[in-house]
């Protein structure tokens, strides 16, 4: 299984791909898909939806695996980020991808194996589950990565929910 891990926002887009076979990552690649601040919102949204879309077409992964979103102080960032999870879910769905979405507390849980660990130790763990040399940044992409740990790691038990659903 090919999966897409994306750490979604509207300034930095995190990304990674894995291919997770027989209970083992192997990195196919990883990056950000970065918008210019102060360009006009529509445009930021536009790059994302191509630039992920050319992802999508580079390495035909099989699912999306995305943050849910939660709630922060600024309602402004949170309408932003929600548009920009809008165009994300767009293109997947397009190209014809399973969406998973997941907590963050669901990601540590399954990357960490705690569910309040600290951001640096989902980091660390994820660069020794894929074996890399050093944590990749930013850190949007690690986190897009750890994204598609979780959705390797639950995929047995979403598949078993998923019986006779078509995508």
């Amino acid at each position: 299984m090919i999966i897409l891990g994306i750490d979604p926002g509207y300034a930095i887009v995190g990304w990674g791909v894995l291919e997770y076979k027989n209970n083992h990552f192997k990195v196919i690649d990883f990056g950000a898909i970065t918008t210019k601040a102060g360009e006009y919102f529509p445009k930021r949204l536009d790059d994302i939806f191509t630039q992920l879309n050319q992802i999508i077409e580079r390495y035909h992964p099989q699912v999306l695996s995305m943050e849910k979103i939660f709630y922060n102080s600024n309602a402004k960032t949170v309408i932003d980020v929600s548009q920009a999870r809008g165009v994300i879910t767009l293109a997947a769905y397009s190209k014809g991808l399973q969406i998973a979405e997941y907590t963050p507390l669901q990601v540590k849980q399954s990357v960490v194996g705690y569910g309040r660990a600290e951001k640096k130790q989902v980091q660390e763990m994820t660069r020794t589950i894929l074996g890399l040399e050093k944590v990749p940044k930013p850190d949007d992409t690690a986190d897009a990565l750890a994204m598609a740990i979780c959705h390797g790691h639950s995929s047995g038990s979403l598949l078993q929910n998923m019986k006779g659903r078509t995508w």
